[in-house]
């Protein structure tokens, strides 16, 4: 049987981790926090290279390229790793997946793309997509990880670096969702209107989108705002989708726009929850 290794234990990596568990699949976890992250059946590692001893496939759920590259290279670095694949799952942007695939196909590592999107909610439930690229050996070595992770899984490509592209076209959209909703819903309360039935008549209209039939109803409407995703890491991914189109001399009209908001939200509230950007725009 595959054995798992995780590195990465926060919000996303740890419900991740947790689904992996419970699947039955052996799981050796290392987060730089600390153990307590560790999901129940899974066996804490002390650090990165004793992970890369132990496992087989190894998964990364981690803040950003930077991070990830850094994981990769201390697991080339250990001489009697066991480590033959890396399932990336966080958004690292289309140059670093392909810069840390090479990285690691110089040491014999194979890697795929796999970012995954629909929240700590969604991973929880085993609905979250996981979209993943990279080769057909790759691919089919790593399946039973795969499986682990979600019931919603969708080959994207045959190399590093789509899966990424994807992901990052999907955040774009979700965050121009949220902030174009957020000041919809500012206008019409400004007016007099109530939330409650504004979203209403949204989600039976031809304005609905995730913003209006998931975020709102769940964190603004009920004043949780407990997504479980930081703007900061929103700000990063819409940049990320930026550099990505500008290296490609693609439209960003839009984009730009986006991202200068998303960037002033995570100035003034850092770390804040993203559905937290209603009352930014309010305010504003």
């Amino acid at each position: 049987m595959t054995t798992a290794g995780f590195v990465g234990l926060g919000n996303m990596g740890g419900a991740l981790a947790a689904n992996v568990a419970r699947a039955g699949l052996p799981l050796v976890a290392y987060d730089a926090a600390g153990p307590e992250r560790t999901p129940e059946g899974a066996e804490y590692a002390a650090d990165v290279a004793e992970v890369a001893r132990q496992a087989d496939v190894v998964v990364f759920s981690l803040p950003d390229g930077t991070v990830s590259e850094q994981v990769a290279r201390e697991i080339v670095a250990v001489a009697d790793r066991r480590v033959t694949h890396v399932v990336d799952t966080s958004t690292v942007g289309v140059r670093a997946a392909q810069d840390i695939a090479a990285l690691l196909a110089g040491s014999g590592i194979a890697y795929v793309d796999a970012p995954v999107s629909g929240g700590v909610a969604g991973a929880r439930a085993r609905t979250l997509a996981v979209m993943y690229a990279g080769t057909d050996e790759a691919c089919a070595h790593v399946e039973p990880v795969l499986t682990g992770l979600s019931d919603r899984r969708h080959r994207v490509g045959d190399r590093p670096g789509l899966a990424q592209a994807l992901k990052l076209a999907n955040n774009f959209l979700a965050a121009t969702a949220l902030a174009a909703t957020s000041e919809a819903i500012a206008f019409g309360v400004s007016v007099g209107l109530e939330m409650d039935t504004m979203l209403e008549v949204l989600n039976g209209s031809s304005g609905r989108n995730s913003a209006t039939s998931d975020k709102f109803p769940d964190h603004v409407l009920t004043g949780r705002y407990a997504a479980g995703f930081a703007n900061s890491l929103m700000s990063k991914d819409v940049q990320l989708y930026l550099r990505a189109v500008a290296d490609r001399d693609g439209p960003s009209s839009i984009a730009t726009v986006t991202a200068s908001l998303w960037e002033r939200f995570a100035e003034a509230e850092p770390g804040a929850d993203f559905t937290r950007i209603f009352p930014f725009v309010e305010r504003s």
